[in-house]
């Protein structure tokens, strides 16, 4: 499980802690902390089942975890459609086909490697099942990062919302999402 925020983690362990068939892993930053936000009666949610967050054109990105925030700042500047996967494991697959086939560019977005990350489990969904849709993978490099604050290392690797905009506009170079599809 990825939650997104505080209330999707409080509602991730208590799903979690109900479920009888298996174990259950919840991959959430210690560094992510939203203060104010008001915690509300527990709630079990349906394990696998991604969320639509906004509706857009051509471009989707396929949030898995914090980055909610600067995904939703992106997406109204890109129009894209922008959906909060929630689980890694199980990938919610109806989603991601409905996703590939309405739009022209899928983006993973994670507060992981981009190695072996969700947005591998993506990749490989997609080239199983071979459905043909230009894939970007944005998480962490493979390379060291300098210490900082969350903010000044994630605008120095360029996963603020200002260089997850311009990887977005930089793979989409060249890409006519007009005459696609």
């Amino acid at each position: 499980m990825s939650p997104s925020d505080e209330i999707e983690l409080v509602n991730m362990l208590h799903t979690g802690h109900h479920y009888r068939d298996g174990p259950v892993v919840v991959r959430y930053p210690k560094s992510y902390q939203k203060i104010g936000i008001k915690l509300q009666q527990f709630s079990k949610i349906k394990i696998g089942q991604a969320v639509v967050k906004r509706l857009g054109k051509r471009i989707a990105i396929l949030n898995f975890g914090t980055l909610i925030e600067e995904a939703k700042v992106v997406s109204n500047r890109l129009d894209t459609t922008l959906v909060d996967m929630r689980f890694i494991k199980p990938l919610d697959e109806r989603t991601i086909l409905k996703i590939v086939r309405n739009h022209q560019v899928l983006v993973t977005l994670e507060e992981n490697c981009i190695l072996g990350g969700a947005g591998s489990g993506v990749n490989e969904y997609i080239l199983k099942n071979k459905l043909f849709v230009p894939i970007l993978n944005i998480g962490l490099p493979d390379q060291f990062i300098q210490q900082g604050n969350r903010t000044e290392m994630y605008e120095e690797i360029g996963l603020n919302s200002d260089g997850i905009e311009k990887a977005i506009q930089n793979y989409c170079d060249g890409i006519d999402l007009f005459q696609m599809k």
